[in-house]
């Protein structure tokens, strides 16, 4: 299976935002300030208020890229595709999904933490192999021994990733990382602390 041209982008940019807030007007805040620092890809998970909406409304922009995080069916998943949604986040293996994915001519990347589940969700023709949770299930370490087993496999560890251990997840064979809290904290959205955000994301792009 050849590689989906927009994986290019992803290794190129190293990191995913991951925008989980349970305020869409957060959402929204985080997505301009990461913007404002660098960023040009996001994943916007379905707990967000509305998030096909905010997904609509980013969508509109050709410079950004992107993508739904925490699709849980079909449903979702094709609402998503139609708001322009250009790759889709599930945090587990679900064959239904590959199928709309690959009508929309968008990227499915599909969780995983065993090597069972890697192999399925390889073999059911997810184009990513999202490792979920990353840090509770061995960090860079994990990846590292998965990388073995599957070196043709494009692996996204997510949940645990920060500026601290994220060039730890790339040296272990990671092509790319989705950063969640460590990223967009919405505490700090919530007190209007734009710098402290922005600080982050200025750590990531020069790492």
């Amino acid at each position: 299976m050849s590689e989906h041209p927009l994986i290019g982008q992803l290794r190129a940019a190293r990191v995913v935002p991951v925008v989980r807030m349970k305020s869409a007007a957060h959402a929204a805040t985080a997505v301009r300030w990461l913007y404002d620092a660098g960023l040009r890809i996001f994943e916007i998970t379905m707990t967000i208020p509305d998030a096909p909406g905010l997904i609509r409304e980013l969508s509109s922009d050709p410079a950004l890229l992107v993508g739904a995080g925490t699709v849980p069916d079909v449903e979702t998943a094709e609402t998503c595709l139609r708001a322009g949604a250009r790759f889709l986040v599930s945090p587990w293996v679900d064959p239904d999904l590959v199928a709309p994915v690959r009508r929309a001519g968008a990227v499915l990347m599909s969780g995983a933490t065993t090597p069972t589940e890697v192999r399925a969700a390889h073999r059911a023709g997810a184009q990513v192999v999202k490792v979920f949770p990353a840090s509770s299930a061995g960090g860079p370490g994990h990846i590292k021994a998965l990388r073995s087993v599957f070196p043709e496999v494009v692996f996204c560890p997510t949940g645990g990733v920060d500026p601290g251990n994220l060039a730890a997840y790339l040296a272990a064979g990671a092509a790319f990382v989705g950063m969640g809290g460590k990223l967009v904290d919405e505490s700090l959205v919530a007190a209007n602390e734009r710098g402290a955000v922005m600080d982050v994301a200025r750590q990531i792009l020069a790492a």
